[in-house]
């Protein structure tokens, strides 16, 4: 594996422009990071391999939040048959804007037979931030990825609400089914554009949010699913809480009890699940079972959990 580290150069802005280049390859049936380019504030660990042919990769971002005039840029390769899992070692934070946008950009590739676990932890979007995200994902013949995004709307356990600001996400999913990638057979499996205004009625409306600070999604893509799948995925929000480790030493959540609001689809190429409500770790824990069961089903893999996670 090669690794750059390009430092930031003083200048007189106090926004970041960060980036994040990694290159996967496989090596004796094992998936290495085979490139690694890294711009501040971002960075990535070491390598971790609790599945041995899978890749666990944690992403960091050193400056502890992001903030308005930021730019972030991840690119992300998987070269054909490879497998890696991409998380982030703690929730990212968008803090309250400066006047001007903070924005992600995220492109990946996931080669020929491979797949992509991208399962970043929750981000904090703090009143009066102005924050923009895209994620594109192109697929080659065979590949699949899934992901999830789980986003929380003012810190509302210090009483804070999404008064103003905004939040915009866009994320697309592509597949070439040509084995020469030729551009004739691509077509577009998934869009889901989605923005919030802070204060709007959207944040209070029965369509929009229904007063829950908490909007979560997470998506498989790249084959389709069974509708089995699909029940399987309805019924793990309301089977009976079963340990996960690791686990934090306050009480578990019974899903079951909750006043909050899932659904579940089954798309063309995979399955998409939906969470409102007012809390992260209740989004994570049903998108962990679900995850379970995809793994099982369609990766024939069990679950492993990363080490940072607290589920």
């Amino acid at each position: 594996m090669s690794a750059i580290i390009h430092p930031i150069a003083p200048n007189s802005s106090a926004s970041w422009h960060g980036q994040l280049e990694l290159d996967y390859a496989q090596r004796d049936g094992k998936t290495i990071p085979d490139r690694v380019f890294v711009q501040a504030p971002l960075k990535v660990q070491r390598p971790f391999y609790p599945e041995e042919e899978v890749c666990h990769t944690v992403m960091l971002h050193t400056a502890g939040g992001i903030v308005g005039g930021d730019r972030l840029s991840l690119n992300v390769n998987l070269q054909p048959q490879t497998h890696a899992l991409i998380t982030s070692a703690a929730a990212a934070k968008i803090y309250r804007s400066n006047g001007r946008e903070a924005q992600q950009t995220t492109q990946i590739r996931v080669g020929t037979a491979a797949c992509l676990e991208w399962l970043p932890q929750e981000t904090i979007v703090f009143d009066g931030a102005q924050y923009a995200q895209q994620l594109k994902v192109e697929l080659e013949p065979e590949a699949v990825w899934m992901g999830w995004e789980i986003t929380r709307l003012g810190r509302s356990a210090r009483g804070e609400r999404f008064e103003t600001g905004y939040w915009r996400s866009k994320i697309e999913v592509w597949q070439n089914n040509a084995p020469d990638g030729g551009t004739a057979s691509r077509r577009l499996l998934w869009v889901d554009p989605q923005g919030i205004q802070g204060g709007h009625e959207m944040m209070t409306s029965l369509h929009g949010l229904a007063g829950y600070p908490v909007i979560a999604s997470f998506v498989f893509v790249g084959r389709g699913v069974s509708p089995e799948l699909v029940k399987a995925a309805r019924a793990a929000w309301h089977s009976p809480e079963k340990p996960i480790e690791p686990l934090q030493e306050e009480p578990l959540i019974t899903l079951h009890e909750s006043a909050h609001q899932i659904g579940v689809t089954r798309l063309r190429a995979g399955l998409l699940c939906r969470y409102r409500g007012d809390s992260t770790l209740e989004a994570k824990r049903w998108f962990v079972r679900v995850w379970e069961l995809v793994r099982s089903g369609e990766l024939g893999r069990s679950v492993c959990v990363p080490r940072v996670w607290q589920v």
